[in-house]
């Protein structure tokens, strides 16, 4: 029988995202499976239901009653995962370190889950790193939240009033969210400086046209993350850092360990250093922020410098954001949909079996175990 492919109207608070778009949904089609849709699900994302070909929509519960795979953007809820039949997989983000609750009740329901924040980070699998695909809208929509918040022009500008000097911003990060936004703020006109632990990340950083601060600090890690500082490695970087975030109008952080808190780079004394009107971009709020004064979903004002917490970005630009995500997801499922239509997975295959957060009533993620046992 043809797989059915699942997806609903993303119900966590803010989320415009939708798990698939028109053209992924006719792609899914096209290779045999059968599409079912929650009514209205990609509306938020300015995608209606007309624009779906070959979708069949219907209500929620018989969405998940129905689907052999359900796609999702943000995590599973419980009441999803408890109307879904054993057996069932779903596809998405988990964050499971933060939803043990949701681990239990997938291990219950006997339901294998693919976690996209798990995909490994290597170069067959780089069409379905949706990490990537979303941090890329995140470092782009920063540069134009740091832009509206700050009180002076990005671009230098020569008037009759004379000539405006144009803004420095320092990205901190250079992954896809940093060099994205290295990208966006020199379209924009900026002077753009920015750091990384990882050494690696020098040449990108130039090739885009922004000077690489040079803090006698490396921390290559593995799979495309930084490793762990040493105390006395943190205290050599943070004096230069702390010296270029006093020196810019703009910081934008992105620095992040996936299933671990934020790392913490801009102290309150850093924020005191820095200009009247500075403004501090923070893209891991919602992991406990880069600056110690960051609240998640808040601007807070601290001696004249505006602190920015966004949350969710890739949600503010519902559209391109959904469009990436669901090609992430089309490419990583496809491979496991054979000529008639049916799911057969390759637990061979390292995507699928590193990707694998729960199957049949066993947590497969280590850490995950872990934290489970804890």
């Amino acid at each position: 029988m043809p797989v059915v492919i699942g997806a609903l109207r993303e119900s966590a608070p803010g989320e415009m995202r939708v798990a698939l778009v028109p053209e992924i949904a006719g792609k899914f089609a096209s290779a045999g499976a059968r599409v079912l849709m929650e009514q209205g699900a990609g509306a938020q994302a300015q995608y209606p239901d007309a624009a779906y070909a070959a979708t069949e929509f219907t209500a929620a519960s018989t969405v998940l009653e129905r689907a052999d795979v359900l796609l999702k953007v943000q995590p599973a809820t419980l009441e999803e995962v408890r109307a879904l039949r054993p057996g069932t997989a779903i596809v998405g983000f988990f964050q499971a370190h933060q939803r043990l609750d949701v681990v239990r009740a997938l291990l219950e329901r006997r339901l294998t889950s693919f976690a996209m924040e798990l995909v490994p980070r290597i170069s067959r699998a780089q069409s379905m790193d949706a990490l990537s695909s979303q941090a890329a809208i995140a470092g782009y929509k920063a540069v134009l939240i740091a832009a509206s918040t700050l009180d002076k022009f990005f671009p230098m500008l020569t008037t009759a009033a004379g000539t405006i000097r144009p803004a420095s911003v320092l990205i901190v990060g250079a992954g896809v969210a940093g060099l994205q936004a290295i990208a966006t703020a020199k379209r924009l006109g900026a002077v753009v400086e920015a750091y990384d632990v990882r050494g690696a990340t020098r040449d990108q950083v130039k090739s885009l046209g922004a000077r690489f601060v040079e803090t006698g600090v490396s921390a290559e890690g593995t799979g495309g993350y930084a490793r762990e500082l040493t105390a006395e490695e943190k205290a050599r970087q943070q004096q230069v850092l702390d010296q270029r975030i006093a020196a810019n109008d703009v910081v934008i952080t992105t620095a992040a360990i996936p299933g671990r808190a934020a790392p913490r780079i801009i102290s309150r004394a850093a924020v005191e250093r820095m200009k009247p009107g500075a403004v501090v971009v923070d893209l891991a709020a919602e992991s406990g922020g880069n600056c110690e004064l960051t609240r998640a979903g808040e601007t807070v004002i601290h001696q004249g410098v505006k602190i920015v917490g966004p949350v969710n970005l890739p949600s503010q630009l519902a559209t391109h954001a959904s469009e990436m995500y669901a090609r992430n997801l089309f490419n990583f499922l496809k491979p496991a949909i054979d000529k008639a239509g049916e799911l057969k997975i390759d637990w061979q295959d390292e995507v699928f079996a590193q990707s694998c957060l729960t199957h049949d009533g066993q947590v497969k993620h280590a850490p995950t175990a872990k934290l489970l046992e804890a």
